[in-house]
């Protein structure tokens, strides 16, 4: 190989070599740059305020719009440098992993003599950064996905019949950016393309034409993923997927990389054990922080699209949990069948906790599938759960009961005839209203609560879909 190809590759090997390298040292910093008063996803527009309040510099903060409701949408600006780079999160309302992370960033900013200093100082002096975390305060009151005008922000790109999507295109249109970071949380159920492992983060680089065109602009999307996909692969190997690439002539993504400003999607999937997204919020902070980096120094010129398209593509191949091979009665008839069932998050009513509703999503041969838990349920029969014989007259009477031997003979679904309201039982049980019957074991849609039996022994008893006394301290208590 002649000498002129050999310096270019060594120069990119280590440039590579130095990147992981910082990156593993920012991932195992992390905890200094948490921002403490963020310990749960569900933090409000009112938590978030003291916290923007207290920066200082190098951020400065001021507000540059408000919400349908009169919430102040806050700018945090940071860097002297003459490249700008915008960076949102929470544009839909219930996405709270990035916001997490930007200020933990700030928090970083913020920082010195603590071996970074070189990595700070070429992103503050390289660029200015323009911050709006929480772009959607209304839908976090309520930890929703839209809107107060029940408006997915993400597709008022063209119509801009939101103040927030408003906000957004003034930004981009005003500062110009050369890159811009859309940050958001995905279905926790996205696999890796049909590896059955979890899409932990996923990227894209939006099309901005129906043609998938790559011009300057969205090469530039995909040479900085690919470096960030380099970096995360050290901490989640083979849990980093991409979306796909369909032009959408409505979304934000798609149309600021038409506009002119180098667009990246970051998808926050699901890490398992971690509802809360503690993890992926670490990732967040290091993978941004290395991309910003990669923009001050150009290096992420040196990557290759083709890296890019090597990123498998987000799948539909999960289930929360997967039952295989248990047998059913059907009119007598032995039937060998799977079962998918995925649990769903209900918000409480301050909509700061949630409790899990659970269905079951799909029935039969799911032999193509796999589950983020799975059990063999070979030579196990599916049976209904045992029905607690008399009427209770409020829940509270659960506690003059023996709940815990109940449950060991499979007698977890309980009638109460005061009419039941959303506040879900503390016990591993299963309310029914009176005049409700329990339903027949495996329909779609049904909450999940039966028997897994070998002859008469009680081998699995689902309530709601779990099969374990409790999930990260959330009860699978249910009602119907």
């Amino acid at each position: 190989m002649k000498l002129s190809l050999i310096i270019p590759l060594f120069l990119m090997y280590s440039t590579h070599l130095q990147a992981q390298e910082e990156s593993r040292r920012l991932h195992d910093a992390h905890d200094i740059y948490k921002e403490k008063a963020f310990t749960h996803r569900r933090f409000k527009h009112a938590d978030m305020v003291p916290v923007l309040n207290a920066l200082s510099q190098p951020m400065s903060v001021s507000q540059v719009g408000e919400s349908l409701e009169k919430r102040a949408i806050y700018q945090v600006k940071a860097g002297t440098g003459t490249t700008n780079v915008l960076l949102w999160s929470q544009m839909h309302g219930d996405e709270a992993t990035a916001t997490m992370a930007l200020f933990d960033i700030f928090n970083f900013l913020s920082g010195k003599n603590d071996g970074f200093d070189e990595l700070r100082q070429a992103i503050l002096s390289k660029t200015t950064l323009y911050c709006l975390p929480m772009l959607n305060p209304d839908g976090a009151e309520r930890f929703q996905r839209r809107t107060a005008t029940d408006i997915d922000m993400n597709r008022d790109a063209l119509r801009l019949q939101t103040p927030e999507g408003t906000l957004l295109k003034h930004m981009q249109q005003t500062l110009k950016p050369l890159v811009g970071f859309n940050l958001h949380d995905q279905n926790p159920r996205y696999s890796v393309g049909k590896t059955g492992k979890q899409a932990v983060v996923s990227f894209l680089a939006t099309a901005y034409d129906e043609e998938r065109n790559i011009n300057d602009i969205r090469q530039r999307s995909m040479q900085l993923i690919v470096g960030m996909n380099r970096v995360l692969q050290q901490f989640i190997p083979g849990q980093v997927a991409r979306y796909d690439d369909e032009f959408e002539p409505r979304a934000f993504g798609d149309n600021i990389q038409k506009w002119g400003t180098t667009l990246i999607l970051i998808e926050s999937g699901g890490y398992k054990g971690d509802s809360e997204k503690m993890t992926i919020r670490r990732l967040n902070f290091v993978a941004i922080l290395s991309a910003l980096k990669a923009i001050a120094d150009g290096s992420y010129k040196q990557e290759s699209n083709g890296d890019y398209q090597a990123i498998p593509e987000n799948g539909r191949a999960l289930f929360d949990v997967l039952i295989r091979n248990a047998t059913v009665l059907r009119q007598g008839k032995q039937v060998r069948v799977d079962v998918g069932i995925n649990y769903n998050e209900v918000n409480d009513k301050d909509a700061k906790t949630f409790q899990y509703k659970s269905i079951i999503d799909d029935i039969g041969d799911l032999s193509t599938f796999h589950g983020l838990e799975e059990i063999d349920a070979t030579g196990l029969t599916l049976v209904p759960a045992r029905l607690y014989p008399e009427t209770l007259e409020s829940a509270s009477d659960l506690d003059k009961l023996d709940v815990p031997a109940l449950r060991r003979d499979g007698v977890v679904l309980f009638k109460v005839r005061q009419k039941l309201t959303d506040s879900f039982p503390t016990q591993a049980v299963h309310l029914l209203t009176e005049g409700e019957l329990p339903g027949k074991p495996l329909q779609l849609e049904q909450i999940p609560t039966f028997l897994l039996m070998k002859g008469k022994e009680i081998k699995y008893q689902f309530v709601n879909g779990f099969w374990k006394d409790s999930k990260e301290g959330v009860t699978n208590g249910v009602i119907e």
